[in-house]
């Protein structure tokens, strides 16, 4: 099934990012101990130690969230808003490509079960078991953003 939406992330995505995440130059581990530098960057390339310049934590974000996008434009196949794309990335950005495409969430709004799918982020405000509260804000944070100028039942 080709892709329903060709959406690229907006500069009110990116801050949200970019306000949840904070910026880290030196690497550090996260609540469950993944290493984690710039704006929420893992992988094998942090480690302890890693320090990196305000501008390449920018480059990995970019890359970062241009992988998040492409999966969000991928994997979604009924048409976006705006906000819901950003809303989309953000979390998939935070949770992974993976946790993304074996969701609730993504079979929810695949379905246009758009309430559905809203109430399904705050279900990802968790690490190492237990809720988060920054989690849950972002969590919220999303839900809302994504609930922008959707259309109600008796609109669709």
């Amino acid at each position: 099934m080709p892709s329903t939406n060709h959406l690229s992330y907006s500069k009110n995505g990116l801050s949200l990012t970019q306000s949840f995440e904070g910026v880290r130059l030196t690497a550090y581990q996260d609540q469950v101990g993944v290493w984690t530098i710039g704006y929420g960057h893992t992988g094998s390339d942090v480690h302890a130690g890693l320090t990196i310049t305000q501008d390449q934590a920018n480059d990995l974000l970019m890359g970062d969230v241009s992988h998040a996008a492409a999966a969000v434009n991928r994997l979604v196949t009924v048409s976006l808003t705006q906000d819901q794309f950003d809303a989309l990335v953000d979390f998939v950005f935070n949770v992974g490509i993976g946790n993304f495409a074996s969701s609730t969430l993504l079979r929810e709004l695949n379905a246009s079960n758009f309430t559905e799918a809203a109430a399904q982020f705050e279900r990802w405000s968790h690490a190492g078991g237990v809720v988060v509260a920054g989690l849950l804000r972002r969590r919220q944070a999303e839900a809302k953003l994504f609930q922008n100028d959707v259309p109600t039942a008796e609109e669709a």
